[in-house]
């Protein structure tokens, strides 16, 4: 294996970068391509929304969307870039039509891996969710799924080669001493759910996230008051995990109702040495033990209890948060992954 090439889908994470930064530091020569940062059609606005409207007409129950990319600049950037395999991090269908990268992965001898980070969030775009498992996943040579419910269903339903992989998270250097000024951390965007969860612990919890203000008719004055409307990522996030004596994760409604919890705040918390207390499922228990290495919660009155009980009992949160960080450094940084993937890239 020469080379890597990571398309990034859903650059406005971090994750695509940091892992490409994996890659190189277990020796791999890899180069990284922010899908979002590429030039678009020209006139892709007007194109777009002219395609939309005659599908609209002749097939009202169909997905269709125009590509962003310039296909034949693309594959001119394939060829000066020369990978013997592309990772696609989420999805590549909003950018470049799957044909091309067939075509693509056929003309240059390219193998052609998909690390599925958001399916769940197709799961209420019916229509989106259809296109992209019959017209994008069938391309892969193999697809690697953060949830073990996602890959059972690719394997089992959809007769595709899948392999569970969770996320993972960069290693921090964790700071000698941290005032823990903050006592129940949320960070993430704005969902009923959540905000139903969130009300029953509205005197303890601080929030970051985006789409929270035009929720603000469902939630409580004081809820709201502890609310900062905007993403935070980097410095700014690792700082405030460090500062926070809780982190909790509260996963989004159509993850839960999928019945899987693993997202990426878990191992970022864990990374930065948190004490995490997550929403239960199945899969969150079979990768870390319950009370030992993280907290869990089945429902909001017992979200209440652990809150209080380990705001109670700095000891026995700390203890738990250092066998937490000791398994993630054991088992979930993303070099982890790196070598993982390296060892199915040869097979």
């Amino acid at each position: 294996m020469s080379k890597v090439l990571i398309l990034d889908g859903i650059s406005g994470v971090p994750l695509g970068e940091e892992l490409c930064e994996a890659f190189a530091n277990i020796g791999t020569t890899v180069s990284y391509a922010d899908l979002r940062k590429f030039k678009p059609l020209m006139f892709y606005g007007l194109k777009s929304a002219f395609r939309k409207a005659l599908n609209k007409r002749e097939n009202a129950d169909g997905f269709y969307h125009l590509p962003k990319l310039n296909e034949a600049s693309f594959e001119a950037y394939i060829r000066q870039q020369a990978p013997s395999v592309i990772l696609v991090i989420g999805f590549v269908y909003k950018y470049l039509t799957p044909a091309f990268l067939v075509k693509i992965k056929q003309e240059y001898n390219i193998k052609l891996f998909l690390y599925d980070t958001d399916s769940c969030n197709l799961y209420s775009k019916r229509r989106e969710f259809v296109f992209f498992i019959e017209e994008e996943l069938p391309i892969y040579d193999e697809i690697f799924s953060f949830s073990k419910i996602t890959t059972r269903f690719f394997k089992d339903t959809r007769k595709l080669n899948a392999s569970f992989l969770p996320f993972g998270a960069k290693p921090l250097a964790l700071p000698e001493h941290s005032n823990q000024e903050v006592d129940v951390l949320f960070i993430g965007s704005g969902d009923l759910r959540r905000i139903f969860i969130l009300e029953t612990i509205r005197s303890h919890v601080t929030v970051y996230g985006d789409r929270w203000s035009r929720n603000y008719p469902l939630m409580s004055d004081e809820l709201k008051a502890r609310v900062i409307d905007r993403s935070i990522w980097g410095e700014q996030l690792h700082q405030l995990l460090f500062s926070s004596k809780i982190v909790l994760n509260i996963t989004r409604s159509h993850f839960y109702g999928a019945e899987t919890g693993i997202n990426l705040r878990i191992f970022e918390a864990l990374a930065a040495g948190a004490f995490l207390l997550t929403d239960y499922c199945d899969e969150v228990a079979e990768l870390f033990e319950i009370g030992e290495e993280i907290e869990v919660f089945r429902s909001s009155a017992e979200l209440v209890e652990k809150i209080e009980y380990y705001l109670a009992n700095p000891e026995k949160r700390l203890e738990i948060a250092r066998r937490g960080h000791q398994k993630f450094l054991k088992l979930y940084t993303w070099d982890s992954n790196a070598n993982f993937l390296v060892n199915k890239f040869k097979a």
